[in-house]
């Protein structure tokens, strides 16, 4: 009598996967790259990410219709397989597993740098490779354990800022002087040089930092195979990102503009920091450095899940070598687990090799916005895709996108303007060039791939 065929088990509840979806709109961005975007932009940051997040609403609107049109689709390459075709399944499988690697390795790499705050003699590396193993021993256990984990690491960043929402517009009732030169008010938002005081081109290069701050809130279509009841979970977890936008983003981002003149912020340190400080917390500094702490953590705890199990379904179909397609006794995909992780440790020797933890980072999140920004694009296809050819099954839907008519053409434009941000900055320049030899080598590997499979249909 044959063994019945393992699964992934729906073991994701619905706190688990509202508390992912928050994480997931909450990057590490917001924390790491807040001042760096302010310096860029100025107040228009707040209209910046108003408008990502308004095209990453619809996307994952767009996302939420395919995932429960068909509830055995495990992840968006399984979308993408039946809606463009197998070679589109293979691009965005290997595609996202390769994003969250890279993503990853900019995880580790700031997890390093921050335990390096209480052990500044610490070596990087050593931090960034107890990181990796402590995280994939906890994802060896259940799909449980990562979302308890996900759960906790996000309602530490949800205290977090509100907590500085809530000391913030407290020195703003009290007027607080915040400089020598400014006292705490909603008018420093256009007092000094107005809403755009760095004129277009600051309000356009702002883009891609906040296309990296929403990194992993395309995660619910990846847990979609693991997740309870999915046709209530996905949609309530979906439907909340706009407020969770306006409430930590852009909520933040006012109440410290507002406090703190834009250009008087300091681009190289954490304006969550500063403004702790002002609120007499004389440990704004170890508590903001815990928080970006786990939220790194947190971003790398997300890849090591998400890379695992976008391999099992390349194996799935075919498109990766099988051996990724074995579950261990707690129906983990452990092989595609292991072998994610190992490539992961990468990150651990360019912490050997490159001392300077900024450039690492630099390099890996340009990358990693490239890559997110196809994956992302290619789920709009899919709908379009979807829309055209299963039309009964697109007017039955229990979930649908709004605007679906034009959104989808919105959304594409929008991705290609921030491609061409990407190519305009110098630092982030390298992240087109890197792309292109990556879907270059993809396309010589499919193409060999399919021919070897022709050979054996053959004999």
């Amino acid at each position: 009598m044959s063994e019945p065929e393992q699964k992934l088990e729906r073991n994701l509840s619905n706190r688990h996967v509202q508390l992912i979806a928050i994480g997931g709109a909450i990057g590490t961005g917001l924390f790491l790259g807040a001042g760096k975007t302010i310096h860029l932009a100025g107040p228009s940051l707040l209209l910046v990410y108003l408008i990502v997040g308004i095209v990453v609403f619809f996307m994952m609107r767009a996302l939420g219709e395919l995932l429960l049109s068909n509830t055995e689709f495990g992840s968006f390459a399984d979308i993408a397989n039946e809606y463009i075709g197998p070679w589109a399944g293979f691009f965005v499988g290997w595609t996202y597993w390769l994003c969250w690697i890279v993503t990853g390795m900019a995880e580790i790499t700031a997890v390093a740098t921050y335990v390096g705050f209480w052990f500044p003699d610490f070596p990087n590396w050593i931090s960034a490779l107890f990181c990796v193993v402590f995280l994939v021993l906890l994802n060896s256990l259940t799909v449980k354990a990562f979302g308890e984990i996900e759960f906790w690491f996000a309602i530490i960043k949800i205290v977090t800022i509100l907590g500085l929402i809530i000391v913030g517009f407290v020195l703003i009732f009290n007027k607080f002087q915040s400089t020598p030169t400014a006292t705490a008010s909603i008018s420093n938002l256009w007092q000094h040089g107005g809403f755009f005081p760095t004129g277009i081109s600051g309000f356009l290069l702002a883009f891609q930092m906040a296309v990296f701050s929403f990194v992993g809130v395309e995660l619910i279509g990846v847990t979609a195979a693991e997740t309870k009841d999915p046709e209530k979970t996905i949609p309530k977890a979906i439907n909340q990102i706009p407020l969770r936008i306006v409430l930590f983003y852009v909520g933040s981002l006012f109440v410290i503009m507002s406090i703190i003149p834009w250009n008087q912020i300091d681009p190289e340190k954490s304006p969550f920091v500063t403004l702790f400080l002002y609120a007499g917390i004389p440990a704004a500094v170890a508590i903001i450095n815990f928080v970006v702490l786990t939220a790194a953590a947190s971003s790398c705890n997300s890849g090591i899940f998400s890379t695992s199990r976008m391999l099992y379904g390349l194996a799935n179909h075919k498109r990766a070598p099988k051996i990724f397609r074995k579950l261990n006794s707690r129906n983990i995909p452990g092989a595609s687990l292991y072998f994610s992780s190992a490539v992961l440790l990468i990150g651990v020797l360019l912490n050997y090799f490159i001392k300077n933890a900024i450039t690492v980072f630099t390099i890996v999140t340009s990358i990693s916005s490239l890559l997110f920004i196809f994956i992302w694009s290619m789920i709009v296809i899919s709908f379009v895709r979807y829309r055209k050819s299963n039309k009964e099954l697109a007017a039955k839907s229990i979930f649908k996108m709004p605007g679906a008519s034009f959104m989808p053409a919105f959304m594409l434009i929008f991705f290609a303007g921030v491609l061409v941000m990407l190519a305009i900055a110098p630092d982030t320049r390298i992240s087109l060039i890197c792309g292109a030899v990556w879907f270059l080598l993809l396309f010589v590997i499919y193409r060999v791939f399919n021919k070897n499979e022709l050979k054996k249909g053959e004999n």
